[in-house]
């Protein structure tokens, strides 16, 4: 036993480097095979992302498994100490990012084996690198390998939003790569400055750094911190800089809709990390620093993204708008430097994330039933055309009660009940309705909000007009996401008795039934995911320890070279002669 823990402690740290290299090396291989062998990189592909999956839940173990220092896992791939080489950190942040991200990456290539990886070329290698590039920018420690993780991850999402061509796919692509140019360019700009001023990159080093900066450069640290949060906020959509969110992903395929779910996470990821590093309560001066700007983004978000939903009818708007919607729910809370709430916003993102999700994939079969199965493509390009069919259009001298006297002892087909099932589940939780995990996200926020002193509270905003007004709109905006959602339901389901019975494959269903499957094992095992998510957001409002962790970690000595035996005193010195004397005959 002793044995297997030497071998398993001296494996994990190593174990820290899979979650890049393994999509990277897969994504090699699978552009080695010709496009005539999707079937052959779609087994490739699903293998990769379970086998990353199960590295991932063994990386999420191994950093609860103890506290301190010794529950962060830092590798140097260049064996360089900080704050002057590579550095990749795995915390409970970290770990908990790459479980739900490479479980719903496993949801997104199941259900898309069904059909949509044959759409267009080069879906799994992309896939990968998409993969790739979001694991890349939870473990990096340093901003200058979170620039090109975050190029990584973008280039693979333009392929990605692309996928199955058309009209609609290529001008929302279109927009969404300028967008993202520009996001990339204030990144390179805000981090640039911060350089100038810190003389370093390094998260770490940069939470040491700021409490020192000169007064007279204190203004100059503050604009490059706001340019650099501007480029993760277009990223995390919040308004006014979102407008591209909705067109790129209800235009991308469904599979690929539910992957981008994860894209906006890691702009609130990236937001969480920095700002409790750089601007914690233990950053002197600059404590706090832009609190008041994420609240009102965050408020400001959470509005706009109920009023889209409130005004959209197909899912897969509906999806993006609720991505909005919970993006700006959680930069609010991340505002108020509390750990408590903290606590609640990680627990809120698992549930939000996986519903959001669960909405894209679901949209996909609902739009083919509503089609009849007819259309490949899910979306029409009349977006102005009636979500009713034509059978379903209300027509003059229509009796409605006939109708329902039709219904009386009709057994609902198995599939359309599960298409119900799950679209009721996606809006109680996006709602934030009991009993399911978004009610507890938001039950947990809102203690959080109206006591912020309980017990273990650490210092930061307190409730004030800021907090009420977030009190307000997280009953009010879940109010309209269950107006508008069961709207649409209504549309789809209750008034779909004329349609022929939807037809389901096992790789559509069982991803759709895995995502609400994690739901609710969320609610039931809150208390433990509850416990996990508060550790986590301790660690995150004391950053000594991240500091610490990364600041203290010694590079590995190198093998130690064999020296040629000395020789006696006497020799030596008779060598030395021999040679003096030699050389000057």
């Amino acid at each position: 036993m002793s044995i297997f823990s030497e071998w398993t402690s001296a494996l994990m740290p190593h174990l820290i480097l899979a979650p890049i290299m393994l999509p990277m090396f897969t994504a090699a291989m699978m552009l080695l095979l010709g496009e005539e062998r999707q079937r052959a990189k779609l087994v490739i592909n699903l293998a990769s992302t379970l086998l990353g999956l199960i590295v991932a839940i063994a990386l999420l173990k191994w950093s609860k498994a103890t506290g301190g220092t010794a529950s962060m896992g830092v590798y140097l791939p260049g064996n360089w100490p900080a704050p002057f080489g590579i550095v990749l950190v795995l915390d409970r942040l970290s770990a908990m990012m790459l479980v739900l991200t490479s479980f719903v990456a496993l949801c997104s290539i199941i259900f898309a084996a069904s059909r949509w990886h044959r759409a267009g070329v080069h879906y799994h290698p992309l896939f990968q690198l998409q993969l790739m590039g979001l694991s890349g920018a939870f473990l990096t420690a340093d901003l200058f390998n979170l620039f090109v993780f975050f190029e990584i991850m973008l280039a693979a999402s333009y392929g990605l939003l692309l996928h199955g061509s058309g009209r609609t796919r290529v001008q929302a692509g279109l927009h969404y790569i300028a967008v993202n140019l520009a996001a990339s360019s204030l990144f390179l700009i805000g981090a640039s400055m911060l350089y100038g001023i810190t003389g370093t990159l390094n998260m770490a080093d940069l939470a040491q750094s700021i409490p020192s900066v000169a007064a007279a450069d204190r203004g100059l640290l503050h604009a490059a911190a706001a340019i650099l949060a501007t480029a993760f906020l277009i990223k995390a959509a919040v308004w006014p800089l979102n407008f591209w969110l909705v067109p790129a992903y209800s235009a991308a395929t469904p599979p690929v809709g539910a992957l981008f779910a994860l894209m906006t996470k890691v702009g609130i990821y990236t937001i969480v990390r920095l700002w409790t590093l750089m601007f914690s309560s233990e950053a002197g001066a600059s404590a706090l620093f832009g609190s008041m700007w994420l609240i009102g983004g965050g408020v400001l978000t959470m509005a706009f993204g109920a009023i889209g939903m409130l005004g959209s009818q197909r899912f897969s708007k509906l999806a993006g708008y609720a991505a909005i919607l919970s993006s700006g729910t959680l930069l609010a809370a991340t505002g108020f430097g509390q750990n408590e709430l903290t606590a609640g916003l990680l627990y809120y993102l698992l549930s939000s994330t996986l519903a959001v999700s669960a909405l894209f994939l679901l949209s996909d079969l609902v739009e083919r039933w509503r089609n009849d199965g007819s259309s490949f493509s899910p979306y029409d390009e009349d977006e102005t055309a009636p979500f009713l069919t034509p059978e379903l259009t209300p027509q003059a001298g229509t009796n409605f009660d006939e109708d329902e006297e039709v219904l009386v002892g009709r057994v609902i087909p198995a599939a359309a009940a599960f298409l119900g099932i799950a679209y009721l589940m996606c809006t109680l939780v996006i709602a934030g309705l009991p009993p399911l995990s978004g009610f507890i996200g938001k039950f947990a926020m809102l203690t959080a909000l109206i006591n912020p002193l309980g017990m273990g509270s650490s210092a930061g905003m307190q409730l004030g007009t800021p907090g009420w007004t977030l009190v307000t709109l997280m009953i009010a905006t879940g109010l309209i996401a269950l107006i508008a959602l069961t709207r649409s339901g209504i549309r789809v389901f209750w008034a779909s008795h004329a349609r022929t019975a939807p037809r389901l494959r096992l790789v559509e269903a069982l991803p759709l039934a895995m995502l609400l499957l994690a739901s609710i094992m969320l609610t039931v095992k809150a208390e433990p995911v509850m416990r996990f998510t508060q550790a986590t957001a301790n660690m995150l409002h004391a950053p000594g320890t991240y500091v610490k962790a990364v600041m203290s970690t010694r590079p590995k000595p190198g093998p130690v070279a064999h020296e040629a035996p000395s020789l006696p005193a006497e020799s030596a010195m008779g060598s030395a002669t021999e040679s003096a004397t030699g050389s000057r005959q």
